[in-house]
């Protein structure tokens, strides 16, 4: 058991945008040690089928798994929502978080929750994988989705806090004027970066913004603690990626706030 404690807490993204999550799992699991994955050769995954999605997620699963990881955190919404059932069967004993559960849990427990507002990839919207999450819980919510493709590519030049970034987020929000939705979740991990600026596009300045990354950390923790599985001595962070490592270098430090060592490219497939 002591050296399942010791062991890493795996977490995968088609690509940058789950450094989000891990941020949020540095935050609140700071002496977690953590092994990422992001499949930067093949992103984005919103674009392929299920089937392709499915394979890289496994691919995937099975490199966390030779490192020893004691848990799984899928920090993508396509591959939560295409590929959870097949990650939870491969990872066996090994449990498996993802960021539409999480979300989707934070959402339906808040006092208001009868309006919940998604904003997500056209993948994640397409699959209505919030929806059926939410209803889930609770078939009488009403669920209102708006599809945000352009946030990823702004996010990763850094463009969050100005004049275009506002453009467009208005261009995509003003879809929830007048709707009545009283919480709002980011069901993208790329769009926490735009978080602060989010409430200021809101016509309505009472909507709960849900952060999935904040979400998912949160249940990581709760996991581990029941299972007795609390790392008191680790904290060292690794990232793995598929391609372009530099690239990837470069957005990480600018995503999780702190400087890497480095990043490791690995073939998977």
């Amino acid at each position: 058991m002591q050296d399942l404690k010791n062991a890493p807490i795996g977490i995968f993204d088609s690509g940058i945008g789950g450094l989000t999550v891990a941020k949020a799992v540095i935050d609140a699991l700071p002496n977690e040690d953590i092994i990422y994955f992001g499949d930067t050769a093949r992103v984005p995954y919103g674009i392929k089928s299920e089937e392709t999605v499915r394979s890289y997620a496994l691919e995937i699963t099975h490199f966390l798994l030779k490192r020893g990881v004691k848990m799984i955190l899928i920090a993508c919404n396509t591959v939560s929502a295409s590929a959870k059932e097949e990650i939870i069967q491969a990872a066996g004993d090994i449990p498996v978080l993802d960021v539409i559960t999480a979300g989707t849990k934070n959402a339906v427990s808040l006092p208001k929750h009868n309006h919940v507002g998604v904003i997500g990839t056209l993948a994640t919207v397409n699959s209505q994988a919030y929806s059926k999450s939410i209803h889930a819980y609770d078939p009488t919510i009403t669920v209102t989705q708006q599809a945000c493709p352009i946030l990823v590519p702004l996010a990763e030049e850094g463009w969050i806090d100005n004049d275009v970034a506002l453009q467009t987020l208005h261009h995509y929000l003003d879809h929830f004027d007048e709707s009545g939705i009283q919480s709002l979740i980011l069901g993208c991990t790329h769009y926490p970066l735009f978080k602060d600026i989010i409430p200021k596009v809101l016509k309505d300045g009472n909507i709960e913004i849900i952060d999935s990354a904040e979400s998912i950390a949160e249940s990581a923790k709760t996991k581990l603690s029941e299972l007795g599985l609390l790392n008191e001595s680790g904290g060292e962070f690794r990232c793995y990626v598929s391609d372009r490592p530099q690239r990837f270098h470069e957005l990480a430090e600018r995503f999780l706030g702190r400087s890497l060592n480095g990043v490791e490219v690995v073939s998977l497939g």
